[in-house]
């Protein structure tokens, strides 16, 4: 059976809408993937990004990818504040994860195993920090598979139990929009998803 992620989505979040806003941690893999993400959530819940992605090398593009995602923030942070939560840099855990897997092609079993990794990782941390719900902005982009991520969220939600919103940002014209809001802002956009072997 296919699960309607799109549907699910919207279903979720207009049954949240009036009540008292939860907590939602969002990963973000960028600054300009969160502009869409962040303008649909931000009447829902009180978020803080989660910028957790060891994928991203050399250590100087993640720091333009940081810089453009805390730029994102200065400017969409009307009347809310988004917390910016940064592990250290540290590419270890995605380099074991994509140990033996540094020839497969883009969107291949390389990059589910980072997906998987930065989806643990923020459920984890969710979990930890007692947050409502958690989420990820990796569904914009038109490169990822909604159904993947929703099926990595699933399981790290039954396993350290903290519900996931289902998304599908890319849907209803998601991924245009926040082309058009990372235009607005100025913001850096980079050419590539962010491990040097998909460069």
């Amino acid at each position: 059976m296919t699960i309607n992620i799109q549907k699910l989505q919207k279903e979720t979040l207009d049954s949240l809408r009036g009540a008292p806003k939860r907590r939602l941690l969002l990963h973000s893999c960028c600054g300009p993937c969160s502009t869409s993400v962040l303008e649909l959530l931000m009447p829902v819940f009180d978020i803080d990004i989660f910028f957790f992605d060891p994928n991203i090398q050399p250590e100087t593009e993640y720091r333009k990818r940081l810089a453009a995602q805390k730029e994102v923030l200065s400017k969409i942070n009307e009347g809310q504040k988004i917390s910016l939560i940064v592990p250290p840099y540290d590419t270890s855990e995605f380099e074991t994860a994509a140990a033996g897997l540094e020839n497969e092609p883009e969107g291949g079993k390389r990059c589910i195993e980072c997906m998987d990794l930065r989806i643990k990782r923020t459920a984890e941390y969710a979990a930890k920090n007692r947050y409502d719900m958690f989420c990820t902005t990796l569904s914009v982009s038109p490169h990822k598979s909604a159904p993947l991520l929703y099926e990595l969220s699933a399981k790290y939600s039954d396993f350290y139990g903290v519900p996931f919103l289902p998304a599908d940002f890319k849907k209803k014209g998601g991924f245009l929009r926040s082309v058009e809001l990372s235009k607005e802002y100025g913001i850096y956009r980079q050419e590539y998803c962010g491990c040097l072997y998909a460069k």
